[in-house]
């Protein structure tokens, strides 16, 4: 039992360090694979809907408001969203994130 045990160190010591490296290019390949890449994806989408924002627009801020785009000021990138009927309020362009009507609004079964 003693000799196993003597082998099986003496194997350890003349392998190559080269399993620990590829063990971790392959766990950061993995991460990019599933959180980077998906993650920059939809971050050029947002941009692209920020972009591509006119008046009309009904849109979702990022705290979670439901509004209307009614007026978008591109020399300060304010855009003012009427959240209801008479109510308008000012928002950054970077923080309107969703188009309502490419999602479903929660209460509107219609």
């Amino acid at each position: 039992m003693n000799t196993t045990m003597f082998l099986a160190a003496q194997g350890g010591v003349g392998g190559s360090g080269m399993g620990p490296i590829i063990m971790m290019v392959a766990i950061f390949a993995i991460m990019w694979f599933f959180m980077i890449r998906p993650q920059q994806k939809r971050q050029k989408e947002i941009k692209a809907f920020q972009n591509a924002l006119q008046e009309g627009t009904k849109v979702v801020t990022g705290g979670g408001i439901y509004g209307v785009v009614k007026r978008i000021d591109l020399t300060t990138n304010i855009v003012e969203v009427e959240i209801a009927r008479g109510v308008v309020i000012n928002v950054d362009k970077g923080y309107v994130f969703a188009d309502v009507n490419a999602s479903q609004v929660p209460g509107n079964n219609a």
